[in-house]
């Protein structure tokens, strides 16, 4: 059986990305074959579209690190032909072929089945950016966060991560604040659930102060970089940041001050190997809230496989708000 994909191989020479045809046996060993009906952009599909991006192990590679579609065959247990699924992350799109595929095989321990509750439309309008955002704020629950304790800032507010903690935590019942860099979506942050959206500058004008003004309770940062430094001198005392993302860069300039004198909590995030246990607590916490979720709003843009290559470059431009949704 041939289908297609997108495949991105590389040489001492030359880098390219096309729609290709595939067989099932190009596939990597799985335990289960899924047909995907869907998949997402995100940062790390972007990085494996360039060819100085080193996020890609081996070429040539199929991209997605997200997918959601139908079983096919299974030789596992847990799963049989026609079951909903979805799997993101892992090594998904990195080090074995992805979502930018017709067709994808995937190990049965990535495999997770449709949340009651979700399409595979939606669960890939969520994929990895909108699981990193409930990971987030059950991390910051967990340590102690409610819906009393005070503002919670969103660092990033317009990307994937950031539309989707907006909402979420404005669904259950936090006074949220967005942060962001392009002064013209306020309206699409307050339509999310922002109380009020303040300039990325407000939250890092290029000082980092070892202690400044007391601002937040917490804050979901996807930013990180200089920026999450400046934002740990604000947080309050007894607050935390939960952390999942580097787009203002790895370095992270800050003192021990935040920590031993206001007990600020820094909080890591990570949604390429977290738990299978604690995922499903994720995906229960947004199949719990999707009803309230506005999708339509989520959605930046919604591409063919044929045109994922087009809109890959939008996201390192920052030129893309949401999530771009790929209908395969």
């Amino acid at each position: 059986m041939s289908f297609k994909a997108i495949v991105v191989d590389k040489d001492d020479k030359d880098f390219s990305i096309q729609l290709r045809q595939l067989e099932v046996r190009d596939l990597p060993a799985g335990e289960v074959l899924i047909q995907v009906k869907y998949s997402g952009v995100n940062y790390k599909d972007s990085l494996a579209s360039i060819p100085n991006g080193n996020i890609v192990k081996d070429y040539p590679m199929v991209p997605g690190i997200d997918l959601a579609g139908i079983v096919v065959s299974s030789q596992h247990p847990d799963f049989s032909k026609g079951d909903e699924v979805i799997a993101t992350s892992y090594e998904i799109g990195v080090s074995r072929y992805g979502g930018y595929s017709e067709y994808a095989q995937v190990p049965a321990q990535w495999v997770l089945p449709l949340p009651k509750g979700l399409t595979l439309k939606k669960a890939m309008t969520i994929g990895t950016a909108g699981l990193t955002a409930a990971l987030s704020i059950l991390k910051l629950e967990q340590n102690g966060l409610t819906e009393n304790s005070g503002k919670v800032l969103v660092t990033g507010a317009t990307g994937g991560v950031g539309s989707f903690a907006v909402a979420l935590l404005a669904n259950r019942g936090y006074e949220v604040v967005a942060s962001t860099g392009k002064k013209n979506e306020r309206d699409y942050l307050m339509n999310l659930g922002a109380s009020s959206v303040i300039t990325r500058e407000e939250v890092y004008d290029g000082k980092i102060s070892a202690l400044s003004k007391q601002k937040w309770i917490a804050a979901v940062d996807p930013v990180g970089g200089e920026p999450l430094a400046s934002l740990l001198s604000q947080i309050q005392y007894g607050g935390a940041v939960a952390v999942s993302g580097l787009t203002a860069g790895t370095n992270l300039p800050t003192t021990v001050f935040p920590f031993i004198l206001r007990g600020v909590s820094l909080l890591g995030v990570d949604s390429v190997f977290c738990p299978m246990e604690m995922r499903k607590e994720a995906w229960e916490l947004l199949a719990e809230e999707s009803d309230k979720l506005p999708f339509d709003q989520f959605i930046f843009q919604e591409v063919s496989l044929s045109e994922v290559e087009h809109v890959l470059p939008l996201l390192l431009k920052g030129e893309t708000r949401g999530r771009v949704l790929v209908h395969i």
